[in-house]
């Protein structure tokens, strides 16, 4: 409840000190001011009953309270209520750009490379709310899943309808993929623009070549950063397809063009990785994540409400009420 109250003016709090002080004096000066006189009978005097004598002290109470008041009111108690709003000084255009060919359907990871990729990328998107990012889909040709947007759950939902299809032709054209992400990216407007290319294969279809498609990111200024998923050695993946369109797996030599992944991310002033399994996925996106960070500028907007005004008022109404008693009342006695 006291979280948002202070006093602005603390140091006046030391004026208490002097209220002890002032207490002392009235009564040693209450002591002197009453003088005694001795009689030798009192038989001849009527005894008074009035109580007011009593009460004389009630006067400097009020003082006394009123002082306390008005310290309290130079302390300028207050109320604050602090806003804030935040405001994105540098986004980042991000386009992930994902191998949907069919040996993405090893399951060297779990349940197999492409659903791990897809369940790491959704909690790295979720963690974006200041960029803008598209998705591009590729095997042996490309193209876009999602423009680069704003809205995640545009983006979520597409990542989530990605699948393996029989659509796109069979291969892998990481050239192709990565020059339809360039494209994506090279009108944007950002400071900032990302590829996170993956792929579990070496190029072998497409009419692009990955090494020009490099150079065109660097020219248009666009970092990529390369994945090369699959363990090393073998994998159970698919090899052959069955009449009711189940798929077939066997162990399959896993080779992964490392040298080419090197040299785009090496070309764009990106990164590789590689992804053997499904945790070191998730540490490449959290690193990725850390590495391109969004410069946020946080606004604070401090309202302050006085509340040193009722505390004056209350000083004057006992300081007056001491008064208007010092005059009528307790005339006699004062």
């Amino acid at each position: 409840m006291l979280d948002n109250f202070e006093f602005s003016n603390p140091q006046f709090f030391w004026l208490f000190l002097a209220l002890p002080v002032a207490i002392l004096w009235y009564i040693w000066k209450f002591r002197k001011q009453n003088a005694s006189v001795k009689l030798s009978s009192i038989k001849g005097f009527k005894a008074g009953s009035s109580f007011l004598p009593k009460l004389k002290p009630f006067l400097f109470l009020l003082r006394i309270l009123a002082l306390a008041a008005l310290i309290t009111a130079l302390a300028r108690p207050r109320t604050v209520d602090v806003s804030t709003r935040t405001k994105s000084t540098r986004g980042i255009d991000i386009v992930i750009a994902i191998d949907v060919s069919a040996s993405m359907l090893a399951k060297d990871l779990r349940p197999n490379r492409l659903e791990a990729l897809k369940k790491v990328a959704a909690d790295f998107i979720k963690g974006r709310p200041n960029d803008r990012i598209g998705l591009v889909e590729y095997a042996g040709e490309s193209y876009t899943k999602t423009p680069i947007t704003s809205d995640k759950t545009i983006v979520l939902s597409s990542l989530n309808s990605i699948r393996y299809n029989n659509i796109i032709e069979g291969g892998t054209a990481i050239g192709m993929g990565l020059s339809t992400s360039v494209n994506r990216l090279k009108d944007s407007k950002a400071q900032s623009k990302v590829i996170i290319l993956m792929t579990d294969g070496e190029n072998n279809a497409g009419f692009i070549d990955p090494k020009v498609a490099s150079e065109l990111a660097l020219e248009f200024g666009i970092k990529t950063y390369t994945i090369g998923v699959g363990t090393n050695g073998t994998a159970l993946s698919p090899v052959s397809i069955n009449r009711n369109g189940s798929f077939v797996y066997d162990s399959v030599k896993v080779t992964i063009d490392e040298d080419l992944l090197k040299e785009i991310a090496q070309v764009t002033g990106g990164k590789y990785f590689r992804a053997t399994n499904n945790k070191k996925l998730k540490e490449i996106y959290d690193e990725i994540d850390k590495l391109e960070k969004t410069e946020v500028e946080e606004f604070k907007y401090t309202n302050y409400e006085e509340k040193f005004r009722p505390l004056i008022l209350l000083a004057g109404i006992l300081l007056l009420l001491e008064l208007v008693l010092r005059f009528t009342l307790f005339r006699s006695f004062v």
